[in-house]
């Protein structure tokens, strides 16, 4: 309840996803859901200093959907956004 509180005072105006407070059974999974990414935007724009639209823009690109259309949720492999921020930030 604790990271629910917190991550409410950085997006007060936005519902939180559930699994920014909730983990894999391994703890390694490398996606995480276009809404938790887009929760983020504020907060990594700042620390980035790059406009939150064009890291929006990157959320976006680098969402994946459903595997052969039916299978799995969308998602955002972290790796890849954070590589795509790292480029954009130069």
């Amino acid at each position: 309840m604790e990271d629910v509180e917190k991550l409410k005072g950085e997006n007060p105006s936005t519902v939180v996803p559930v699994d920014l407070v909730t983990t894999s059974a391994s703890g390694l999974d490398p996606d995480i859901s276009p809404e938790s990414a887009l929760f983020q935007v504020p907060r990594v724009a700042k620390a980035r200093n790059v406009p939150e639209d064009r890291v929006r823009q990157l959320v976006t690109d680098n969402t994946r959907g459903r595997l052969a259309g039916i299978l799995g949720e969308p998602r955002v492999n972290v790796l890849a956004l954070n590589l795509a921020l790292d480029a954009a930030s130069k």
